[in-house]
């Protein structure tokens, strides 16, 4: 991004959330681009750390509550200034007005981009000790690229996984990222957590065992990258324990 105006920081959040929830497009009448995203108002804490990370790109009124809409519940949505230095990632990253996964801006990712991708559409599946990215919206070839990437740039290896889902009366057939192993997981964990700041997004991070010792080695890993306190973990980890039922039996 050598031509762009935007700060290093504010890209890599964005190339981050194109992955996951955000979105660059050119409305009608308009020569340049705008990011944007919405976050469900229970992730409002993390919806607005994302905003002050975006203030250069920003206008006063730059986001508002969607109390209508398709995917249901209510939403806090987000919208740019149209700049040029949007339409730059814009070019870089899409094809005939389609996002598209290449190589070449993958490789500008970053820990900061990775923590994005995973806040946004990144879970922990299986009793948190499994992970799964919705990668739902890109061809099986893309997520092969994804595979690759994160396998030669992060030394982290996923699977693509096929899933059905009902959409709109009919069932279609998506494909997702899938992290198998507690020790791949466990290796993007520790990419990003560095780059938790939002105290309501740990149950991203937290491994839950039922093991102590494992438990509270995996508790102090999580606090010394992060920086918050033991017990402000432990209150998450306990609220997210009493979650899962299958944890408990």
């Amino acid at each position: 991004m050598t031509k762009s105006f935007l700060s290093k920081r504010c890209g890599e959040v964005i190339l981050g959330s194109l992955l996951g929830d955000g979105s660059l497009k050119i409305h009608p009448g308009y020569k340049n681009a705008r990011f944007s995203f919405r976050h469900s108002v229970k992730q409002r804490e993390y919806f607005f750390w994302k905003l002050g990370q975006l203030k250069e790109i920003s206008g006063e009124k730059c986001w508002w509550l969607q109390t209508k809409n398709e995917l249901g519940g209510d939403k806090l949505r987000y919208q740019s200034l149209a700049l040029e230095s949007l339409t730059e990632l814009y070019t870089l990253t899409r094809k005939r007005g389609k996002l598209r996964i290449r190589r070449k801006w993958l490789n500008m990712l970053t820990p900061l981009s990775l923590a994005v991708w995973w806040l946004d559409d990144g879970s922990l599946i299986t009793n948190s000790r499994r992970g799964v990215l919705c990668t739902d919206s890109f061809s099986y070839e893309e997520q092969k690229l994804l595979v690759r990437y994160l396998n030669k740039a992060w030394n982290v290896k996923a699977a693509i996984g096929k899933i059905h889902r009902k959409w709109k009366g009919g069932e279609n057939e998506y494909y997702r990222l899938w992290i198998r192993s507690s020790e791949e997981l466990q290796k993007l964990l520790r990419i990003i957590m560095p780059h938790i700041k939002i105290a309501s997004m740990l149950s991203k991070v937290l491994l839950m065992y039922k093991n102590v010792d494992l438990q509270q080695r995996w508790i102090s890993e999580v606090r010394q990258a992060t920086g918050f306190s033991q017990a402000v973990i432990e209150k998450y980890l306990v609220e997210k324990k009493s979650r899962w039922k299958n944890f408990r039996k």
